[in-house]
C-alpha cells in the first residue's frame, strides 16, 4: 500500500485506525461486491484524510470558467495559467472554432459509428493527410483517445513472442500498451541511449520483433532524447523506433513540426510517429503516422480504431485548422520558446531545480516533499496563478513539483508576476 504524503508511521496508523474502526458506516453489499475494500479506495481515503489534517486544499479538478490557455477563470477571478496544454493559443481562436462550429453544421457532433461501419468524413481524412506530411511519412490514423491510441497500436502490433524496450520514464499510456502485448518489457534509464542499446544488443535475438519506445518530450520533466542516436540503434538491431509526440507538436522545432525538426534529423528514420490531438491542436484523440502498409493494417485491424466511435467531425475540424494556423504563423511558436525560455532562467536565478527540462514548453519546478508542493500550489492560487503540483506517488517522494505548461500566450509581465509569487510562496 502506498503511504500518505508526508505522514509519519503514528500518525497513518491513526488514520488508518479511524478508517477502518468499526462504527465506520459500511456499505450493506457483501465485501465482495463493496468497491471501498479496494486497495486504490483505501488509499485514495488516507490521502484525503492526510491532507485534510495539514489544511491542504485539493488541488486537483479546479473548475476553469472560461478557456484554459495563458490565463483563465477560476472561482470567479482571473488567473495566471499554467495548468494548461494549449501551447500555442490555438484554443478558442476564432478560426479554430469557425472550423468546428461548420463541422457541427455539415456533419453533425459525432460520426455515429466506427468509421469502417458507418463511413468516412472527408475531415478525418484531410486532418490525417495533413498530420502525414508533418512527419514527411506516406499515411496517418485518427483515434477518439490519445491515450487509447498507444495502448491499442503497441498492444495490436507486439506479441508474446517480442521485445520492446521503453524508457523508464515513458507515459502509462505506453506502459499499458506494452502490458496489454504481452511482450517482454526491459525499462532503461531515462534518456540513456547507451543502456537502451546494451539491453538490445543482449536481448534481440531471443525474440521474433523489437519496438524501442521513447517520447519526443517528457511531460513531467520537459527533456528530449537524442533520436539520432535511437534511429542509429533500432537499425543496426532490426527493430521498430516509436516516438510519441504527445507534448512535442508545436512546442519542438522552429516551426513546431516536432523533434525531428528540432534535432535536425531525418522523419524517415522513424518507424511509428505518435501524438495526440488534444494539445496545440485543441482537439481531442491521438495520431499515428507511417508508412502506408503500417496505417492499412492499423485502420482494418487495430481494435481501438475497428471497434471504436470514429473522431467527432468537429474535433477533426478543430485540429487540422490549428495544424494549419500553427504552420502559417511560426512566430506562435517563437513566443513559446521564449517565454518557456525566460521562464526557465528566471527560474534558475532564483535558486529553483528544474531538472533536466530544455525550456521548450515544460518547466518542472521541484520542490521535493508532496506536502510542500501542496501548500505551494494553493498558495499561488491565492496570488492568482493556477499551477497544478505532481505529487506521490506519481512520482517519487522527494521529487514532488509544480509543473508550468507555457503558453505563447503568457506575457514577461506575467512570468515575472509569478516567479515572484513562486519565491514568496516558498521563502
Amino acid at each position: 500500500m502506498h503511504k500518505p504524503i508526508g505522514l509519519t508511521a503514528a500518525a497513518r496508523a491513526a488514520l488508518l485506525s479511524r478508517l477502518t474502526r468499526k462504527d465506520t458506516p459500511r456499505s450493506t453489499t457483501t465485501a465482495g461486491r463493496d468497491f471501498s475494500t479496494l486497495p486504490v479506495a483505501r488509499d485514495m481515503a488516507l490521502v484525503r484524510a492526510g491532507a485534510e489534517q495539514m489544511q491542504i486544499p485539493n488541488p486537483f479538478f479546479r473548475a476553469h470558467e472560461a478557456i484554459a490557455g495563458g490565463h483563465s477563470r477560476i472561482g470567479n477571478r482571473e488567473v495566471i495559467n499554467f495548468s494548461s496544454y494549449n501551447y500555442l493559443g490555438l484554443n478558442g481562436d476564432q478560426r479554430v472554432t469557425a472550423a468546428a462550429k461548420a463541422a457541427i453544421d455539415r456533419h453533425g457532433v459525432s460520426a455515429s459509428a466506427s468509421r469502417i461501419a458507418s463511413g468516412e468524413r472527408p475531415i478525418h481524412a484531410e486532418l490525417e493527410a495533413a498530420l502525414a506530411a508533418n512527419y514527411e511519412q506516406e499515411a496517418a490514423l485518427c483515434f477518439v483517445s490519445g491515450h487509447a491510441t498507444n495502448v491499442t497500436v503497441i498492444g495490436h502490433l507486439m506479441g508474446s513472442r517480442d521485445l520492446i524496450l521503453a524508457d523508464a520514464f515513458s507515459h502509462n499510456s505506453g506502459a499499458e500498451g506494452i502490458r496489454l502485448s504481452g511482450a517482454k518489457r526491459i525499462t532503461f534509464a531515462h534518456n540513456d541511449w547507451r543502456a537502451a542499446e546494451r539491453e538490445l544488443a543482449a536481448n534481440r535475438k531471443r525474440h521474433a520483433r523489437a519496438l524501442i519506445y521513447v517520447e519526443g518530450h517528457y511531460s513531467m520533466d520537459g527533456d528530449m532524447p537524442d533520436v539520432a542516436q535511437f534511429i542509429r540503434i533500432a537499425r543496426e538491431h532490426d527493430a521498430w523506433l516509436m516516438v510519441d509526440e504527445a507534448h512535442s507538436l508545436g512546442v519542438l522545432g522552429a516551426t513546431g513540426r516536432g523533434i525531428f525538426e528540432q534535432q535536425g534529423v531525418d522523419p524517415a528514420g522513424v518507424d511509428i510517429w505518435m501524438g495526440t490531438l488534444s494539445k496545440t491542436l485543441s482537439g481531442c484523440g491521438g495520431y499515428i503516422a507511417g508508412s502506408a502498409v503500417l496505417i492499412d493494417i492499423l485502420k482494418h485491424s487495430a481494435p481501438g480504431f475497428v471497434y471504436s466511435v470514429g473522431m467527432a467531425p468537429a474535433l477533426a475540424a478543430a485540429a487540422l485548422a490549428s495544424l494549419r494556423v500553427m504552420r502559417e504563423e511560426p512566430g506562435r511558436v517563437a513566443q513559446l520558446q521564449t517565454n518557456s525560455r525566460a521562464f526557465l532562467d528566471g527560474a534558475k536565478a532564483r535558486g529553483f531545480d528544474v531538472g533536466s527540462s530544455v525550456g521548450l514548453g515544460i518547466v518542472p519546478v521541484i520542490l521535493g516533499s508532496s506536502i510542500k508542493a501542496g501548500r505551494v500550489s494553493a498558495t499561488l492560487l491565492d496570488a492568482g496563478v493556477n499551477v497544478q503540483p505532481i505529487l506521490y506517488p506519481i512520482v517519487p517522494e522527494g521529487s514532488a513539483r509544480l509543473r508550468f505548461f507555457m503558453s505563447s500566450e503568457h506575457t514577461e509581465a506575467d512570468i515575472a508576476t509569478t516567479l515572484d509569487a513562486l519565491s514568496a510562496a516558498c521563502a
